[in-house]
């Protein structure tokens, strides 16, 4: 994206995340499209982005996409856009059929009210309680190098979210649902 002007330094940062975390370059796909603006407030055209998503599964033989769930964690406008894309071309009657004949299943990242995003190691009692399809836990370890990931991330690094990578839960508690 392109939010304040910052496309090419995004890549550059999303990349070096992604080396941190073993992720190897040629497995990054950046899409810049003028119809899918990097912008919290911007709603994607539905069809257009699902386009993109069932191609590059196909292209790829996919079999899990992790994505948001309707609530888009903190209601981050293309969050929710990749939830509705996907949700759009895997309740769509062809391509309900397409989806599981390719083996590709949906993981929706559970988005959670602003007490349990931020009380962070803690928010595992109510995650074990509560029914989901799968809930990753992450090491002590794990959460460092997910912190060292997120540091990769210069241009974003607002004053809160040194707050999230400290309090949030979603830096070592991640609860998730079959779509």
């Amino acid at each position: 994206g392109n939010y304040y002007n910052q496309g090419e330094i995004r890549k550059k940062e999303l990349e070096q995340s992604c080396f941190l975390l073993g992720i190897p370059a040629s497995n990054v796909t950046v899409i810049d499209h003028r119809d899918l603006p990097d912008n919290p407030a911007v709603e994607w055209d539905t069809q257009l982005l699902a386009a993109f998503v069932l191609k590059h599964i196909e292209a790829n033989n996919i079999n899990l996409v992790v994505t948001f769930d309707a609530g888009g964690v903190s209601g981050h406008a293309n969050h929710i856009s990749l939830y509705t894309a996907l949700r759009y071309k895997y309740c769509c009657f062809e391509i309900f059929i397409l989806f599981p004949c390719l083996g590709c299943r949906v993981l929706l990242l559970e988005s959670v009210n602003l007490f349990r995003k931020y009380i962070s190691i803690l928010d595992v009692f109510f995650s074990c309680l509560l029914p989901g399809d799968a809930l990753f836990v992450l090491t002590e370890e794990e959460t460092e190098q997910a912190r060292r990931a997120m540091r990769c991330h210069h241009s974003q690094l607002l004053w809160f979210r040194h707050l999230y990578m400290l309090f949030s839960r979603y830096m070592m508690i991640n609860s998730l649902r079959l779509l």
